[in-house]
């Protein structure tokens, strides 16, 4: 198992400055990993900063952990401006970037600008951008609507064949189009972070019908991770195992304004993972 901490960037960790000392302080503290959320922060009565902008800064200060963007909402940004940014970062990282994507979870960051929508409708948006973002991500051709012409759109990545996509959802949908790409974005956290709400065995029985959907597909044996927002406390090691058991991969440290002060936040990294025994 690997991990990283995930940083929700809102309130005091909004200010991207405070996300690259927390990056900074998890490489020298053996984390393998900084996540970001990919918010506005409206609908929660505060602000954000850019994601990529942000992993993009932590980048500069980093040299090894991976970037993880969990998850970008395709619904609500183009398609070649996010395959433009993805191709861009993985360059400037050296190859780092690790690119999650969703429907978009919160209505608050589409209703206030008038782009809200039902969730199957924001689902098929997602799926029409992928068709064209994972073409785009190897530096192939591709288009987005019917008629439309086949353009590269974007620095060719540094990772091959392109960096890897995690899908983000609790929902069986999610957890079926999760199996066609390279990883799961699982949320085992209560919304406010602070404390777990999906129990290991819960997860474990999601974990195999994700399993028995990509043997279906002819690919249980390709690569394939599976990340799980986690909350260590009080369980700390033993309860990371018990999760690493029923199949996660990733352990994503969940930091929060809710969780405590940034220095508080910054003590939690600078113990280091919890690495089971």
């Amino acid at each position: 198992m690997r991990f990283a901490v995930d940083v929700a960037p809102l309130g005091d960790l909004a200010d991207p400055a405070t996300i690259v000392r927390l990056g900074r302080a998890a490489e020298a503290s053996g984390w393998d990993g900084l996540s970001v959320w990919d918010s506005t922060g409206v609908s929660m009565g505060t602000v954000a900063p850019d994601p990529f902008l942000v992993l993009g800064a932590v980048a500069a200060v980093t040299e090894r952990l991976r970037l993880i963007l969990s998850v970008v909402a395709l619904p609500r940004r183009r398609t070649q401006l996010v395959a433009q940014s993805a191709a861009t970062l993985d360059r400037i990282s050296g190859g780092r970037l690790v690119l999650g994507v969703g429907a978009g979870g919160d209505p608050g960051d589409f209703e206030a600008f008038g782009e809200d929508a039902p969730l199957a409708d924001r689902v098929a948006r997602m799926d029409a951008a992928l068709t064209a973002l994972d073409p785009w991500l190897r530096g192939e051709p591709a288009h987005l609507q019917a008629g439309g012409a086949d353009v590269v759109m974007a620095p060719r990545p540094v990772q091959v064949p392109r960096p890897p996509i995690w899908l983000g959802g609790m929902r069986p949908g999610a957890l079926r189009r999760a199996a066609r790409w390279d990883g799961w974005v699982a949320i085992a956290t209560s919304e406010d972070g602070s404390s777990m709400s999906l129990s290991p065995a819960a997860f474990g029985e999601m974990v195999e019908g994700l399993q028995g959907e990509r043997a279906a597909l002819d690919r249980p044996a390709a690569p394939f991770d599976v990340a799980v927002f986690g909350f260590s406390d009080p369980g700390g090691p033993d309860l990371v195992r018990s999760y690493a058991d029923r199949g996660a991969t990733w352990w994503l440290e969940s930091l929060s304004p809710m969780r405590g002060s940034i220095d508080t936040l910054l003590a939690i990294v600078e113990h280091g993972p919890p690495q089971p025994a």
